[in-house]
């Protein structure tokens, strides 16, 4: 059974980029989030906090793994975490999805899985700088994020989106809902419930 959203963690990863999609990983209460580490060892967010990891890399199921969720830091930027970086490759393997927000990007295309679908970041030339990377065609500048093939990929301005594509992934809440938030969270537009309208008053 896949039930644990797990969420890599190490030194200088930007705590922000992965938090909304987090949040409502965990609203309805069906799923696990563990943190993994490369140790046990724990780790300083680039925010300043500090967060004992749940797990290491070893410890991770790799046929309960619902999602993997890679955020942004200057690790992947330095071409570290390799061990990772193979466990992305393994847990995409084995039929789970993974997702990866700014640099952490970068950990995607190391792992190969980004070369057969529809993909995005921060920068085509931050990808075409990662060693084997060979998904230069299927790189989408116009989007914020996209989900395509089992991989969430999103830019460091696209946390919305990207907890968005987190949320259809895994099957939380009714298209319609999900619409709702969207809007609620990207445009700061309430839905009807909040205001008093009629729900076929609310643009679609």
């Amino acid at each position: 059974m896949r039930d644990t959203v797990h969420v890599l963690v190490f030194d200088g990863f930007a705590d922000w980029q992965a938090a909304l999609a987090l949040c409502e990983v965990r609203r309805p209460g069906d799923w696990q989030v563990r943190t993994v580490g490369f140790d046990r060892r724990p780790v300083v967010l680039m925010g300043g906090l500090t967060v004992q990891p749940d797990a290491t890399l070893g410890d991770v199921d790799r046929h309960r793994a619902a999602l993997v969720i890679v955020p942004g830091g200057h690790l992947w930027s330095r071409g570290e975490g390799q061990p990772a970086v193979d466990l992305l490759a393994e847990i995409h393997a084995a039929g789970a999805p993974v997702a990866g927000i700014e640099s952490g990007v970068l950990a995607l295309a190391r792992a190969g899985l980004l070369d057969g679908c529809r993909h995005t970041g921060n920068d085509a030339g931050q990808l075409a700088r990662v060693p084997g990377y060979a998904g230069a065609s299927r790189y989408d500048r116009e989007v914020l994020a996209v989900s395509d093939g089992g991989v969430i990929t999103a830019s460091h301005l696209g946390s919305v989106e990207f907890a968005r594509a987190v949320i259809r992934t895994l099957d939380l809440y009714t298209p319609s809902d999900r619409g709702y938030w969207y809007r609620l969270f990207k445009h700061a537009k309430l839905p009807p419930w909040c205001v008093g309208l009629p729900v076929d008053e609310v643009a679609a």
